[in-house]
Formats: structure tokens, sequence, C-alpha cells
């Protein structure tokens, strides 16, 4: 109350001052002096709140004399009054009384056209606090726009905001043209709502007839555009604008809607076509914001560095495309996708979603380019497996998985996320309104267009890539018959224009010289990413293949007698197996007949699903994947009754069909590429707990072959399940992973697979009520371990085993019963029913009391248990025939005979057989026993193995260390030597690959617990076995070393970035042919020739996984990246070619290559540690580069090498986060809130060294580069990562920057911090502008 008193009194004053100036007549300044003494009278500061708010309300209108309006003026231009309240209660005022008040509205269009842009934040904070409130009520801020107004820079960009709009908004109010509610977005100012009219109207017909008044009243209107365009062609009027456009992107539309409804009008009113000028820069001005970019200043090192423009190729034909570097990462992640031994849970497909959009803004480059470097990659991909060397694991049919299926569905996502992009920016659009047609022409089509444009020609310019488009043998048939299919439309295209009916094609035994682009073409068509126009670009098919279209008869396809109800017979099987269906519609034909028809259809139907249409079926593979993952949970048929599971009674032969045929190799890794891994295993375990408690009967307890079995379905599915994740870790490994529900490595548990599964159901589930046309495909129900009480009790009895030792059990237990039955089963095979006594603490073998009389089974056949009571006894088996081995009762021959009899009983106990014996090598406690040919077998080629390891290491300049054998015994510990002769004896057939997968891996895991050289021994004695597979299995075995020896992992790093580089000539000013990724990766994975040899990137990407120590990777690759750097910018700098005469033309270059060492440290770093050294690279790695000592090396280094060596630590950091969290703005998640927290504490560390609370070690010009080419980065390419970083932060950055002449980086920087950033950017304008 005493507050109104005191303003009361302060108005009183004030009036009364200006009553008497008014009354003497005198000149306004001398107003305001005396408006000054009364203001000082009072004891308040200028600028003066109270007197804006006591001018505006005595002027308004009561008052409306002309001498006061002079007065307002010389206020403003004094200091008196601030611009920024007084325009904002004026236009309160004003703007709803502008018809009845004309002459008012001229004099405040007077005042807004030159006051409106004054901004000057320095003030007490009490004024701020007042002004700041005022003008916030005044335009009714927070209610418009949805925010708490704190700052006065806040207040003073939204201020200016809706001055442009409600002066927009008036002028097509006082024309006549009237948006609806849903076109135009609503705003306190000036949005002519009826309340306001009426004011307005209150004895307008006094004025009406005055013709000076309805003259003014129509000026006015043009006047009020002539404002607004003048105060939008300013430079601080587009930063203010860019502001709201980057932090409020839905207000900008709406300014961008009513600028489209005056175009669209312009033909409706006259009075619009007199303003067309006027329109026509209004309309530029507020382009001009869209596309607006600060250029730093170039005569700074630093605003050179971040305005270099990203390797780009003269054209896209030259021929050095092909081995970009700005595209490695691409290259990378698909080869080391094809590890087969590492089975990715995350889709391919959304892999390279994110790739390709990070990829296609840290290059700048076109669509065009971007999916061209896709399809490159891919083929490459390809390529490399052209003559690949003999082994157990194929990888062409992956590959072509990746170019056909992988990358198509790729781009689609690019494509669709687009649209749903752009669908979504601009909110209210009607579909018979203007805004429909003119603001999703601009804003949706014309990036759709851009997008798919840039798809087309990539694909048309692809045929200038002969070399790459070369198919591999096995694929010759389908790119003909791509061709042919192509031809063929060309020659029914042309009959139909000619008249000529019947459809013609091109004879299937007519070479038609297909190549990989029309295979890839034809994926795309199946997509609906392209048309059929594509068949008659130039050069796509030979005019000599057309002429050759005829009309005979063809080969019907066996889909086609399929589809037209033929039975399923065996040349048909085999027939559909072999040939890849076309159609969704085949797929779902042979799902149905899987789940009802006879057991020999079902069967049938399930391998048929499994053959080429899964493996080669690219252009449905998506949807032939999703059929073979629901049928491993069918449904329970309407007739089942019970008892049992309805999977084992109705389903056991097409089961056991299904996962037969699911098990390969190739087929495992198509699945999980395609990000299916967390579904098949959500799949198997009900089939797991269902067949592993059913006991088997004596008609169907065999496990041979396919033949189908509960004891086969089961250990099916149980291998195919353990496969998903490693369950044959070392302890050492399993105690890194269960810190978490996944572990540093990116390594997976069962409950990890299962929660990824529920994630994705939720997830689904959510989609699904939000659209009524999912509701065909709703997800299943969630699957928890702990309702499956048989496999939570092996997965625990598991981790027990792994972790310690067995414990006694007494001689009654049921367990110990089953295990005395498994031991009798096996040694009376090998020892012909003579039995072997065992200590107390192992189960007694002898037949006596082995199982109870009332079971009826003969001690000497196989037991029929279930198989968890057979799994769960299996440990006490191995322990008492280890232990009888190990003190001579038992030969090594016999133990090998006796595992391998368990195997043949129950395959799925191998997984028992690998976790104990993994357990027991990395314990240690059996004796090693002498591989000597004797008692095992020796490996005799082991000597020419060494020689042909050291030279594969040598070739990429990896030192083998000195350890000569000698003439001492080559030795294995106990269980690795039982558990390499047991693999031995495996038969490799297909049918037994199931078994193989599993064995080969743990083998190869188990080894590398083992001493130097168990891994060589191994492969020396499966060279030994197969013959053909000695190229495969030498270079296997090189990657041992990689484990644990550091310098051969530096040294092999080393030789990818000198591979990757190449050398370069500077007269020449080209690369080397073997640079890039040809140099890295290779073009062929061919070993031939007397010695086998790798490239160096191919060999470090099939190691990297199995190094223990992760974080030693990222300090080499920190240093080498810093080496090369620093090179490369002293070879440039110093380089006498005539062409870099210039130091921005040598920094250029120096730049760029320095980004490709980035480029190739980022892709390594994250292939090799995921998450884990990404985040180690932000919070450790980086921090300790830049507080460590590099004296040694200052005195010799030039000012380019040192900043040079910032620029490429700022781009490796930057590449390295948005590989592996985008470069998108994303919905709250756990990886999202990491990335927010790990980038604002890398922040804070920046922060804390600019404000001189750490103190650096490296040089001042390799600080100052870095942290100002990381912001520059992170402003340019990661936009949405400064958003997630907090305020106070951005604020102390930007002071920083500033300190160091960086204002248009600091602005930048706080432009794209959210709506709590707007007004510490908004205090930045006056020193830009």
């Amino acid at each position: 109350m005493g507050s109104e008193c005191e303003l009361s009194g302060f108005e009183r004053g004030v009036l009364e001052t200006l009553k008497r100036c008014q009354q003497r007549n005198e000149n306004t300044l001398l107003w305001a002096m005396e408006v000054t003494k009364c203001i000082r009278s009072w004891g308040i500061g200028l600028p003066c709140a109270e007197l804006g708010q006591v001018l505006v309300s005595h002027l308004c209108f009561d008052n409306n004399h002309s001498s006061l309006w002079k007065f307002m003026e010389q206020a403003l231009s004094s200091g008196l009054i601030y611009p920024l309240q007084v325009l904002s209660l004026l236009t309160s005022r004003v703007l709803p009384h502008r018809r009845s008040q004309p002459k008012a509205y001229r004099l405040y269009l007077e005042l807004l056209s030159r006051y409106a842009l004054s901004f000057n934040p320095v003030m007490a904070d009490a004024c701020k606090e007042k002004i700041n409130k005022s003008v916030d009520v005044a335009l009714q801020l927070s209610q418009t726009y949805r925010v708490h107004i704190l700052e006065l820079g806040h207040a003073f960009v939204l201020f200016f905001f809706s001055i442009v709009v409600g002066l927009i908004d008036t002028t097509l109010d006082d024309w006549g043209l009237h948006m609806t509610p849903i076109d135009r977005p609503s705003f306190a100012v000036g949005s002519g709502d009826l309340l306001d009219m009426d004011i307005d109207f209150k004895g307008s017909h006094n004025f009406k007839g005055n013709e000076y008044h309805e003259q003014i009243r129509r000026s006015n209107s043009f006047m009020a555009l002539e404002v607004v365009g003048k105060l939008t062609e300013s430079r601080k009027a587009m930063v203010i604008l860019r502001l709201v456009h980057l932090n409020m992107p839905e207000k900008f539309n709406g300014l961008l809607q009513r600028l489209w409804f005056l175009e669209a009008n312009e033909l409706v009113s006259p009075d619009l076509n007199s303003a067309n000028q006027l329109l026509a820069k209004l309309s530029v001005n507020i382009q001009r914001v869209l596309g607006f970019e600060y250029h730093l200043n170039k005569r700074h090192i630093i605003g050179m560095l971040v305005d270099i423009p990203s390797c780009k190729p003269a054209s896209c034909f030259h021929s050095e495309f092909s081995r970009s570097a700005c595209w490695a990462p691409f290259d990378i992640y698909m080869e080391n996708a094809m590890d087969g031994k590492q089975l990715p849970i995350k889709s391919a497909v959304d892999v390279l979603t994110e790739a390709i959009k990070t990829l296609q803004v840290f290059n700048q480059a076109s669509w065009q380019e971007t999916f061209l470097a896709l399809w490159l990659s891919a083929l490459r991909l390809v390529q490399r497996e052209r003559d690949p060397p003999e082994g157990p694991v194929p990888g062409l049919e992956a590959r072509l998985c990746v170019l056909l299926s992988i990358v198509p569905l790729a781009i689609a996502n690019v494509l669709e996320d687009e649209a749903k992009l752009c669908h979504s920016s601009i909110p209210g659009a009607t579909a018979t309104g203007y805004v429909e047609s003119g603001c999703r022409h601009k804003m949706d089509g014309k990036h759709r267009a851009s997008k798919k444009d840039g798809l087309i020609s990539s694909l048309q310019v692809l045929g200038h890539f002969s070399g790459l488009l070369c198919p591999p043998a096995s694929v010759v048939d389908e790119t003909n018959s791509a061709a042919r299919k192509a031809a063929s439309f060309i020659t029914n295209a042309k009959n139909e224009r000619d008249g000529i009916g019947g459809g013609s094609h091109v004879g299937t035994s007519i070479i038609a010289g297909g190549n990989m682009r029309h295979l890839l073409v034809e994926a795309c068509i199946a997509r609906s990413l392209i048309d059929t126009s594509a068949y008659v670009w130039p050069g796509y098919v030979s005019a000599s293949i057309v002429s050759l279209s005829d009309s005979s008869s063809i080969e019907k396809s066996p889909w086609l007698i399929f589809m037209e109800g033929a039975p399923l017979n065996g040349s048909l099987i085999n027939s559909l197996i072999t040939t890849p269906a076309s159609s969704l519609a085949e797929i779902e034909k042979l799902y149905y007949i899987a789940l009802n028809g006879s057991e020999e259809e079902k069967s049938a139907a399930a391998k048929i699903l499994c053959g080429a249409s899964l493996s080669r079926g690219w252009n449905i593979q998506e949807h032939v994947v999703r059929v073979v993952v629901k049928l491993l949970s069918p449904p329970v048929p309407p007739s089942y009754t019970g008892p049992g599971s309805h999977l084992v009674v109705d389903y056991m032969p097409m089961l056991c069909a299904l996962l037969l045929g699911a098990s390969s190799v190739d087929t495992v890794h198509i699945l999980s590429l395609h990000g299916a891994v967390p579904e098949v295993a959500a799949s198997l375990v009900p089939l797991c707990e269902a067949f592993g408690s059913v006991k088997p009967s004596s008609s169907n307890k065999s496990s041979k072959g396919d033949e189908p079995s509960i004891y086969m379905v089961f250990s099916l599915a149980f291998l195919y399940l353990l496969r998903l994740w490693k369950f044959y870790r070392a302890p050492l490994e399993q105690c890194i992973s269960e810190r978490g529900v996944v572990g540093v490595r990116g390594e997976v548990t069962l409950e990890y697979l299962l929660l990824l599964r529920n994630s994705s159901i939720a997830s689904s589930q959510v989609e699904t009520n939000g659209n009524a046309n999912q509701s065909e495909s709703a997800p299943g129900k969630p699957i928890y371990i702990d309702s499956y009480p048989k496999l939570r009790a092996w997965y625990c009895q598991n981790k027990s085993c792994i972790s310690s030792t067995l414990g006694s059990l007494s001689s009654g237990n049921p367990v110990h019963q089953v295990a005395n039955k498994i031991l009798s089963m096996i040694y009376w095979k090998m020892t012909k029913g003579v039995t072997l006594a065992g200590s107390s603490s192992t189960p007694c073998s002898s037949s006596t009391g082995s199982s109870p009389a009332s079971t009826g089974e003969d001690d000497y056949q196989r037991p029929m248990l279930p198989a968890w009571e057979v799994l769960e006894a299996i440990p006490l088996v191995l322990e008492a025939i280890l232990t009888a081995c190990a003190h001579g009762r038992l030969s090594s021959r016999d133990l090998t005979t006796g595992l391998r009899d368990l195997v043949d009983f129950l395959p799925a106990s191998l997984a028992v057989i690998v976790s104990y014996f993994s357990a027991e090598v990395t314990r240690g406690i059996w004796r090693p026993v002498p591989m000597n040919g004797k008692d095992w077998p020796s490996p005799a080629i082991l000597p020419s193995v060494l020689s042909e390891i050291k030279a594969i290491l040598a070739a990429v300049g990896v030192d083998l260390p000195s350890c000569s054998t000698g003439n001492s015994l080559l030795m294995l510990p106990l269980p690795m030597a039982a558990l390499v002769s047991l693999t031995i004896t495996f038969k490799l057939e297909k049918s037994l690959e199931f078994i193989h997968s599993v064995a080969g891996l743990a083998m190869e895991h188990c080894a590398s617990g083992c001493p130097w050289p168990s891994m060589h021994i191994i492969g020396s004695l499966w060279a030994q076995k197969v013959r053909r597979w000695h190229d495969f299995i030498v270079v296997s075995s090189s990657r041992s070393i990689f484990r644990q020896n550091k310098e051969a992992i530096a040294q092999l790093l080393k030789s990818c970035f000198t591979s990757f580089l190449g050398s370069f000539n500077v007269s020449t000013f080209s690369l080397n042919n073997q640079s890039s990724v040809n140099g890295l990766l290779g073009s062929s994975i061919s070993v031939g020739g007397v010695c086998p040899s790798i490239p160096p990137g191919l060999l470090y990407l099939r190691s990297c996984r199995t190094i223990q120590d992760v974080d030693y990777v990222n300090d080499v690759i920190v240093g080498l990246v810093a080496e090369h750097a620093r090179e490369l910018a002293a070879r440039w700098a110093s380089t006498d070619s005539p062409r870099l005469k210039s130091s921005q033309a040598s920094l250029s270059m120096a730049t760029t290559r320095a980004r490709e060492v980035a480029s190739l440290g980022a892709s390594l770093l994250c292939v090799t540690g995921g998450a884990h050294l990404v985040q180690e690279l932000f919070r450790d790695t980086i921090p300790t580069w830049l507080l460590s000592s590099r004296e040694e090396q200052l005195h010799k280094l030039s000012a380019m090498s040192l900043i040079v060596e910032g620029y490429a630590m700022a781009y490796l950091l930057i590449l390295s986060g948005a590989i592996l969290w985008g470069v998108e703005a994303k919905p709250a998640s756990l990886a999202f809130t990491r990335r927010a927290r790990i980038v604002g504490a890398h922040m804070d560390f920046l922060v804390g060294v600019l404000e001189g609370n750490i103190s650096l070690a490296c040089d001042p010009a390799t600080w100052k580069a870095y942290l100002s080419c990381l912001v520059g980065l992170m402003v340019r390419i990661t936009p949405a990562w400064i958003q997630e970083v907090k305020l106070e932060t951005l604020r102390k950055l930007a002071s920083g920057l500033r300190g160091w002449h960086e204002c248009e980086l600091a602005l930048s920087l706080l432009e794209r911090g959210g709506t709590a950033a707007i007004g510490s950017a908004a205090e930045l304008v006056n020193i830009i502008s």
C-alpha cells in the first residue's frame, strides 16, 4: 500500500512538472532536465521504469498531444526511460485503438522504427527487474510463449518478435484478410480478437466520416509493413529472429505462415497489389534468417579452421572418390559387423541410419555424395570376400545382406525420418488452406525431394565404378536375372506403345551382362525408394539385350507352382529351398503351412523359410526374418487340450527343422544384422524350458543328425540361446560384466537380452495404441527368466560353476544319482563294462546302487531323463573323469571317447563341458599334459605355423615375441587338451554346424587364458585335421598376441594409421593407390600365396574385441592422432609447392588431412570399446592430454602444428561422441541422459581451465585451438548437445570466448542453448552488430 502511495506521489510530481513545462511552451530538452530533477528528488535511478508507466498512461489517450509525444522521444534518446518498456506499454495501448487513434498509431510506428532495436542490458538489478516485469505484463509474454521470463534479454527477444508478428497481424486485419485460428498461431500482440475490436470502435462513428483520418488509417497499414521491413533488414534483427527460429521453431513457423498467407492473397486484396515491394522486402528479410550463418573472423586462424569445408571430390566421377577418407567410418563399421563371433544386439539398419545422418552433417555433403559413399563402402565390403580363405565362418551371405538389404532399409529410414520431421514441423496445417500447400511444399517437398533425387543420382553415378560392380561368382545368375527383368520391361513398354500384344522377355540362356547395380536398383524398387523408371536410365541395360527379347515360353518359377496350389513334394521342396521367394504373399503362405499343415508339410515349410529366401531373398529379407522369428513362438492350436506343452505335442518336427536351419553361421549372422537377437533369445527361452522338462520316451531319445527328438530340439534351442551371449567367458570377464546388466565391453547377459526385448514390446504397444492400423502386428507378452524355473536353476548353477569349484554332494543326492547313471553309460562304452572306483569326493561309478530298481532301466543303456536333470549332473561327471585322467586311472583316448559319447547322447551337454573346462583352465589347478602324439595329439606343423604367423605380423609392423619352443615338450592344461581333443573328433557336416559354432568360439576363448603358445598349438592341431582351412586358421591364430601384449597393439594401430594415410606426393598433389580405405582394409581378403597376409585394419578389427586393457587403446589412438596431425601440419607448412603459396590453402589442406586422421581414430576407438571408451575419452583421456607436458617436442613444432593438433583432438572427440550418440536431439532415455552428463562434465572441465582453477601443461596455442574448434564443431554439427549443457557453463564458456575476441562464436554457442539461454545470447547482440 505504501508503494502505491509513493507511486501516486511520484506520478503527481511528474505530471505537475510536465504541465508547467507545457504551459511555458519550453523546449523538450528543458522538459527532460526538469523531469530528471523530479526523478532524483525521489531517489530513483535511471532509466526510470516508473516514469515510463506514468507517461504512457497519461498519454493514452486523454492527453494525446504532440508535445507529449515529442517529450517521450526526448526521454528515450536521453535515457530517462527504457525503450523496451515504453514500446511494450505503448504496444499494448495503441495497437487495439489504432483505428480510433490513427495519429497515435502513426507516432507509435515512428518511435518503433527508431527505438525497437535499442537494447542496453547494463543497469541496476532492481531496475532490470521492474522493467522485465512491466514488459512481461504488458505483452503477456509468459502466457503467450509459455516460458518464465527471468532476464531482460529474454524479454527483449520476445518483444521484438511479438512486434514483428503483431504488426503483420494488424495489417492483415486492417486489409480485411483473416487467417483462421487453426491456420494462425495466436499471439497476444495484435491478435485482433473481438474484445479489442469492440474497444476500438467505441464512438468510432464520429471519425469515420473524417476523410483525413481515413487517409491516415490507410497509410498506417503500409507504414506498418514498411517499419517491419526496415527493422528486419538489420543484422541485429536477424540475430534476434534467429534466436526464436532455433529455440522456438513452432513460433517462428507461425511467422512463416503469415508471410505465405500474404503471398497467397496478393491477387485477392487490392491493398496487397500496391504493397508488393514492401511484402517482397519483408519476405526476403525473413527468409534470410533461415539460412543465416555466422562467419567467424577469418583473420583469426581459429575462424579459418572452423569454416574450412569438408573434404569433397571435385567430381563424383573422380577415381579417388572410391577411396575417400571422409567416409571411412562407413567401411570400418560394415567390416567390423562382419565378425560373426560378435553378434550385435542392435539392428545394423538403425546403426547405419544414424551413421548416414551423422556423416552427412560432418562432411557437409550433398545427399548424392552421401548415398554414393554409402553404396561404395558396401560394394567394397562385398568385393573383399571375392576370394577369401576357406574356413568355418563363411561371410559372403552376410556381406550381400548388408549391401542389398541393410543399406536400402537404412536409406528408407533416412527418407522416412525426414518426412516425419517436415510433417510435424508446422503444427496446425490444414488440408484446405494455403498453409498446407505452401508450407508443406516448401518445407517437406524440398528436403524430401532433394534426398530422393540424391538417391537416384547416386545410383546413376554408380555405373561409373565398374570395378566395384563386378559380381562374385555365386551371384552372377541373380545379376543377370535382374538385367533381363529390366530388358523385358523396356521391351514390353515399347510393344505397348507400338500396339503389339503379348509380353516379351529375355531368355534365361542369354548372358545379360548384369552387375551389382542391377541388384541394388531392384532392392530399392522393392522398397519403393525409386520406381521402374530406373530401367530406362542411359546405359542401365544394353541395347543388344533388349533386342534379344522374344515371346517364347520360359521355365516356370517353383514359387509360381507353389502359389498355384501344388503339393509340397520332394522335388518342389528342394527347388523352393534353393530359390529365394519374391513376394511377401509367398512367405505368408509358408508360415500358414508351418502352423497348420501335416507334420511333413510343417517341417518342409520351416526348411524352405530358412533356405535361400532367408539368405538371398534380399528384397524381402526383413519380412522373412520377421516370419522366422515369429515361427519360433507358435501359437496354441485351437484344438489343443493338453496335457503337456503344445510346443512338444504339436510343433516338434517343425521346430526341429526351423532351429536346424536357423542355426547355421550365415543365418545367425543375418538375423543379428537385422536386430533380431533379443527377440530370438526371448523366443528360445520357452522352448528350452518346455523341451528340457520332458522325459523322452524310449522311441524318442535320439539326438543324432536332423532327426526330430526331444533331446535334439532342446539341444538346438539351448545351444542357440547360449550363442547369443558369451556364457563361456572366463571368470575375470564375468566379473567385469556383472558390474551392471551390460558390461563395460558391451558384453550382454541373458537378462539384458530379455530386457531389450521387453522394452521393445513396451514401446511397440505405445505405438500400437496410437495407431489403429498396427493392431494386426500387436507385440507379444514380456518374458522374464524368473518365469522359467528350470532355465533359471541352470543359469544360476552355471554362474556358480564358473565362479567357484564344485562342492561335495552326499551319495544319496538326486543329482549324484543322475551323475552315476551318466558315468555308467559312458564308462560302459569305453571300458566294456569295467567300472572305475571313485573317491569319496567324486560320484561313484559302480553299477551297484547307481539307480533305483524301480526305474527298470538298464545301467548300460542311455538313461531317459529330462534334459535339465542331465545338464545339472554333468559338472559332477566332468570332475570325476578329469580327476580319473589326471591320476592315471583313465587314458586320454578314453576321456575323449567318453566326452564324445556324452555329446552324442545330449548335444546340449557341450555347453556345460565348455563352461566347466573354461573355468577350470582359468583357475589353473590342473597340471599340463604333453602334446606328444602318444597320450595327446601332437601339433607336428607348429614350427611352420609359427613361422607363417611371424611373417603375417611382420607384414603389418608387429614383432612376434621370441619364445622358441626348442626341444621342450609342448604342454596344454588338462581341461584344454581334453576340449581340443573332443572338438577334433567332430565331423564337418552341415547338420553339426550348431555344435561347431559353439565349440570353436569357446575353444578360442578358453585358449586365451592359457600360456603361450597354446592358441598356436590348437591352431596347428586343427590345421592338421582340416588342411583346406590352413590359411584361415593361421590368420586366426595370429590374433592371439593382441589380447595382452600392449606393445603389439600399439604397433598394429600405428600400421593402421600409416596404411590409411599412405604417402603423399606434394608435386602431383595426390595420394598413392594403396592409401585410405583400401590401404587400411584391403581390396580383397585373399590370403593365397606362399604365406598368407592380411591388411592391418582388418587384422585389428578381428582382434580388438579380445584386448583386455581397452583403456590403453584410447591413449594410443589419441597419441597417434596428435602425432600425425602435427606432422601433417608441419609438412604442409613447409612445402614449396607453388599451389600452396597462401597460408589459408596450406592450413586448409593440413586440416583436411588431420580430419581424416581423427575420423580413423574415432572409428577404431568406437569399434574397440564402444560407449566405455568414448566416455573415457571425454572424462579422462582428453583432459589428461591437455594436462600433459610435451616439452621435448615444443622447440621443434611450429605454431601451425600446435593449432592443427588442437583441431584434430576436438574433431576426434566430437566425431567419437556423434558415432555413439548421434547428432540429433533425442527423447529422454538412459543413453542420452548419459550423453548430457558426460558432455556437461567435459564442458565443466574446460570452464575450470578458463577460470584458472586448473593449470594446463600443453602449449597455449593448442589449448586455444582445441577449445575454440570444439565449440565451433558443436555449434555446426551437434547443436543438440549444447542444449543439454548447464546454462551457467555455457555463459562461462561464452565469456571466455569473448575474452579471446571470438564474440560470434560465443553468440553461436549461446543461441543454441535453448530458451533459457536466449537472454544471455541477446546481451551479445550489440557486440556483433
